[in-house]
């Protein structure tokens, strides 16, 4: 079985790619244009005969079209991640997570190929509801603000996929991932918990944008991947969405403050006004919680791994210089 992963040089991609190295005996072809993914990250996969890799960018439609011909199964988690990415790169992180999506599902379609396809609790927007259950509606800002541009490009992404569900029979699962982190994630384009272990190891300032109030459900990237490989073998999941996360919420004060314990840090927390950081019209979403029950009942559990363990790993890996097994 020749399974395709798309993005597989990133954070999820790249220990997907461990997991069914560990756990399948699947050919893996990775797919990675390396704008955000690391060559680090499956350097230690170059001497697998099962594995091959690919620099193509998933916009690029005759070499998707050819990789998706090959495969049995595509896991598509290429995209332009990262909040400061998309603010600073809007028209480009539109076009990987549009047109990148588009190529798959269109290549997918042809002959029938089953597609997971990671979608983002972005799509929630700035709704108050919590927690946020899949049926839920989505509220976003407006559209002249970029950072409601990879929320709306994120759920035209799950309209396709349902679509070619209902058009042509193709097997598709959504997975809706909330701030998955763990080894090899790095603090480039905001990445929160990275950025302050960095900072807490160095005991330099953490600086905390707005006034920290602000909460976040974290993942441990290794739930994450158990979780899409249960919902690909699971019955009764084609054509479905699904929250992957904890249900274990914190504010970023508090995250701050626990990172600088673990870490045992002299590190001061500092407050920065998004103004200062993004443009004046940026808005941030007070809250992001997931509902997990529809996940529960599904595949039979939800990923659990304590916040305190999430830390532990990403200071080991950053103290380390080595990746934390997953």
């Amino acid at each position: 079985m020749n399974a395709l992963i798309t993005g597989g040089a990133g954070l999820i991609g790249s220990h997907f790619v461990d997991h069914l190295l560990t756990e399948t005996d699947q050919d893996i072809h990775i797919v990675d244009n390396f704008s955000t993914g690391r060559r680090s990250n499956i350097e230690h996969t170059l001497a697998n005969e099962r594995v091959e890799i690919d620099d193509v960018d998933v916009r690029e439609t005759e070499e998707m079209h050819q990789a998706v011909s090959r495969a049995d199964i595509v896991y598509h988690f290429a995209a332009a991640l990262g909040v400061e990415r998309i603010v600073d790169n809007p028209l480009s992180s539109l076009q990987t997570n549009i047109r990148g999506t588009e190529n798959i599902l269109d290549a997918a379609a042809k002959d029938g190929t089953p597609v997971f396809v990671a979608s983002s609790s972005e799509v929630y927007g700035k709704s108050p509801d919590l927690p946020f259950s899949e049926e839920d509606d989505c509220v976003l800002g407006p559209t002249s603000v970029p950072r409601w541009g990879y929320a709306t490009a994120k759920a035209i992404d799950e309209f396709y996929a349902f679509a070619h569900h209902a058009e042509n029979d193709l097997p598709i699962v959504v997975g809706r991932f909330f701030n998955t982190v763990g080894p090899r994630q790095v603090g480039d384009y905001g990445m929160v918990i990275p950025t302050f272990v960095e900072r807490a190891l160095a005991d330099e300032p953490i600086q905390v944008y707005g006034d920290g109030t602000q909460t976040r459900s974290f993942t441990h990237v290794r739930d994450a991947v158990k979780v899409v490989r249960d919902l690909m073998n699971t019955p009764n999941t084609d054509g479905d969405v699904f929250n992957i996360g904890s249900s274990e919420s914190i504010s970023i004060n508090e995250l701050a403050e626990q990172i600088i314990l673990v870490t045992d840090s002299n590190s001061k927390i500092e407050h920065v006004p998004f103004a200062e950081v993004f443009e004046e019209d940026f808005e941030e979403p007070r809250h992001r919680k997931p509902d997990v029950s529809k996940l529960r009942e599904t595949i039979g559990w939800a990923p659990e791994t304590s916040l305190n363990q999430i830390i532990e790993d990403v200071v080991d890996a950053q103290q380390s210089g080595a990746e934390v097994p997953t």
